[in-house]
């Protein structure tokens, strides 16, 4: 067996990781027509959520400068409002404005996660180098094909991690993902070389991870809504150092004995890789389109609409429900006792569930303190029972499937029931992506004209329905639309 001496200064080859990171945001030619049709879908999502949250004063008070007055003329757009801000901090706003719903998509398997969030990156440093380039006349334009090229290359690497390297079974938040990405795409943006890239990434890791403490009872709270934000501009200081600042990397950040991620954080495990980085993770990708909802439950709320009709009436007359899910939804969601705030409804599966049996719905505003107060959603909580289905756990993890699978059933006192109600995947799944588009576009169009000027909302539907003009355009005159 080989001895580490760990005297030793001599400095390491990079980690296999972070050049392959590279070696793919550099050179791989992206030619999957499904990917940037997708892409193009989720730019328009993502956004809508971002309208959405702007309804939201706990989301607003975040936007704009760190400090008063530190704006930046000329900056990069956050969409929904009049401010230009540094790459960086507008970065924080549009990662922030994008995630504070829980309702833009979703990646599911050994670690979950929101590919859509690395747009607060992209975005950001896309408008920020495109308006830089029209001061300068330098003849570079920045398309809305370009960004989604980029995001396509970051859900790639996001979700290619995920698929088999567990962050949150060591404690670790899914948003070191989006750092990760972001960091590697925002670097290639700025003009990196695959060097450069290496160097960005090596920092991303030495930054190690937030906890999931904010996700989790009993302190699940808001930090959840704009971590993601907080990791976007977290990579947007990580690019700028690398290409600017010429900051030194370091080559084993991963692999370091003691010192390195995999010792400290990750119990001495390498990552491993299901697949070669491609545009498997945007093809695959999954939306968020009926409810605003942790993705685990998606399903099971459908399963409680359809059961809406059933039980509206007889509500006090239910005995137990029985809900059978996937085990990451057991260990996430499965929640009991009280509900603090509005961050604690939306992770918890029984509340999820509650909410459609007795009203039929389940919106943004049903999270709030006014619906949560009706006694009948806490007292339907006490009477459900929650178990893993195996069978649900085999094919969330299946590439084949990626299902997400869940059941509800309802019984009463009387001896009666309703049937049981059974969904593998929700309509924001690849294998019903012709049913769910037009239920997207319709969610992205209430969203715009709820806050957008009504030229401006007329002018982003008629783009939509015109995906080459689309692509084509200026991503400055794309996101000046969304101007307030």
């Amino acid at each position: 067996m080989s001895h580490f001496d760990v005297r030793s200064a001599v400095r390491p080859n990079p980690d296999q990781p972070m050049v392959d990171i590279a070696d793919y945001v550099v050179d791989y030619k992206l030619d999957s027509q499904e990917a940037y049709d997708t892409a193009r879908h989720m730019l328009l999502d993502s956004l809508a959520c971002a309208m959405l949250a702007m309804k939201f004063e706990g989301c607003v008070k975040h936007l704009g400068p760190i400090v008063p007055g530190a704006t930046l003329p000329g900056g990069a757009v956050v969409p929904g409002t009049g401010y230009e801000l540094d790459p960086v901090q507008a970065a924080f706003n549009i990662g922030t404005l994008v995630r504070w719903l829980d309702f833009n998509d979703t990646w599911l398997a050994a670690e979950w996660g929101h590919p859509s969030d690395n747009l607060g990156a992209i975005l950001a440093v896309a408008d920020w180098l495109n308006r830089k380039a029209l001061r300068e006349d330098s003849g570079k334009t920045i398309t809305v094909r370009d960004v989604l090229g980029w995001a396509i290359k970051a859900h790639e690497i996001q979700g290619v991690y995920a698929l088999q390297n567990s962050f949150n079974r060591v404690g670790l938040d899914h948003v070191i993902l989006v750092r990760l990405a972001s960091t590697a795409v925002a670097t290639a943006m700025l003009g990196g070389t695959k060097d450069e890239i290496i160097t960005a990434v090596s920092h991303s890791w030495i930054d190690n991870g937030v906890l999931r403490t904010y996700r989790h009872a009993p302190n699940t709270g808001p930090r959840k809504s704009w971590a993601a934000g907080d990791a976007c501009r977290r990579a947007v200081t990580h690019a700028l150092n690398a290409v600017d600042k010429k900051v030194v990397g370091y080559p084993s950040a991963l692999s370091a004995k003691t010192w390195g991620f995999y010792d400290v954080a990750f119990k001495g495990k390498p990552f491993e890789f299901e697949r070669p980085f491609g545009s498997y993770v945007m093809e695959n990708v999954l939306f968020k389109i009926s409810f605003p909802a942790e993705f685990h439950a998606q399903t099971a709320v459908e399963c409680a609409m359809q059961l809406h009709p059933q039980v509206r009436g007889r509500i006090d007359d239910i005995d137990r429900i029985e809900m059978e899910t996937q085990e990451a939804g057991v260990r996430i969601i499965d929640k009991t006792g009280p509900l603090a705030n509005y961050a604690d409804r939306d992770h918890c599966l029984q509340y999820m569930v509650a909410v459609p049996l007795i009203f039929g719905r389940l919106t943004a505003d049903d999270y709030n303190d006014d619906i949560a107060s009706d006694p009948r959603i806490d007292a339907l909580r006490a009477k459900m029972v929650v178990k893993e289905n195996p069978q649900f756990t085999k094919d969330y993890f299946d590439p084949d499937k990626r299902y997400i699978g869940n059941s509800v059933q309802v019984f009463f006192k009387d001896g009666t029931s309703t049937e049981k109600v059974s969904i593998d995947f929700p309509i924001g799944h690849r294998k019903r992506r012709a049913e769910g588009i037009p239920v997207l576009m319709a969610k992205f169009q209430a969203a715009i004209r709820a806050h957008l000027p009504a030229a401006s909302a007329d002018r982003l539907m008629a783009l939509a329905g015109k995906p080459a003009e689309l692509e084509a355009m200026s991503i400055s005159d794309f996101l000046n639309l969304y101007r307030v």
